[in-house]
């Protein structure tokens, strides 16, 4: 099966969680899965990457059909707590970016065998 053009890699629940990809990885499997370099396809993930923060951040929703939706929401002012005197304080409102999963990812990582 393929997502995205990827063939999707069968993972057993005990493996789920046992190892993480980093940036530098994923630039590896993107290069060689494209047939490029590896500094192109560095470059295309810096780009993606550097324009949903900018879009998010000025408020815009950054919609990737089937693989997700990133956006800016806000949280609201709260009392939270000084864990070492308990003594209240005020955690101002601000935003924060968040991401909603697209149903083609979803699918693929709840897939059933």
């Amino acid at each position: 099966m393929e997502s995205f053009g990827v063939p999707l890699v069968e993972a057993s629940p005990l493996e789920i969680g046992s190892w993480a990809l980093n940036k530098a990885e994923l630039v590896d499997i993107v290069a060689k899965e494209a047939a490029t370099t590896k500094k192109d396809a560095e470059q295309v993930i810096n780009k993606m990457m550097e324009t949903i923060i900018k879009h998010v951040a000025t408020g815009e929703k950054v919609t990737l059909v089937g693989f997700g939706t990133f956006e800016a929401r806000q949280r609201k002012a709260r009392t939270g707590r000084n864990p070492k005197t308990n003594e209240p304080l005020h955690i101002p409102a601000k935003r924060v970016p968040g991401f909603r999963v697209g149903k083609e990812f979803s699918e693929a990582v709840n897939k059933k065998k």
